[in-house]
């Protein structure tokens, strides 16, 4: 059906929720028969996502600057690894493969790559569906001030509004499919 970027922490969290929810996310992407492409890591989050996709029968394809090869440990077992330059070029190749863009628990990295994308789509770059997986209410902070955002007058309410957000992997992802389909 779809591609789906999914950005996501390359460590485990202190919570096995999280790093339950990425194997659950791959298991729904693979059984809905959408692709992944992630930023390409065996480690943490990102391991659990692509092996649990790729257990699924899953295609998984990993997009990974040179100098982080080693430092995020690529996976080799994917169904492709793309290997590039920088930061820059990871992003803006993980968007070109991808029909839409989740946002899994993680950090700086991750929150920067969700806002970028979600930029881009309010700059008409894109209008590929966004969402979060607000895996045990760990975007909801975020979430509550995006909306305090659009009450100050900082944001559109239609902007924010396209920011999707769901507790479980196969609500996101029919929040996503409709979406998407409506684009079509």
């Amino acid at each position: 059906m779809a591609t789906m970027c999914v950005y996501l922490g390359s460590r485990e969290g202190r919570d096995p929720r999280f790093l339950e929810a990425a194997r659950a996310l791959g298991v729904a992407l693979a059984r809905r028969g959408h692709a992944l492409v992630y930023g390409g890591a065996r480690v943490g989050m990102m391991g659990a996502l692509a092996d649990s996709a790729l257990a699924a029968g899953g295609q998984v394809t990993g997009v990974m600057p040179d100098h982080l090869v080693e430092r995020e440990q690529a996976h080799h077992g994917l169904t492709r690894l793309i290997r590039v330059r920088n930061m820059h070029e990871r992003k803006a190749s993980m968007a070109a493969h991808s029909d839409a863009f989740i946002a899994l628990p993680g950090g700086i990295g991750t929150l920067e790559e969700l806002f970028e994308a979600w930029t881009w789509q309010y700059l008409g770059l894109h209008d590929k569906p966004i969402g979060v997986l607000d895996t045990d209410g760990f975007y909801s902070p975020l979430l509550t001030f995006l909306d305090s955002t659009v009450d100050h007058g900082f944001l559109d309410a239609r902007t924010r509004t396209r920011l999707l957000a769901a507790s479980e992997p196969d609500g996101l992802l029919a929040v996503m499919e409709a979406r998407l389909a409506d684009d079509h």
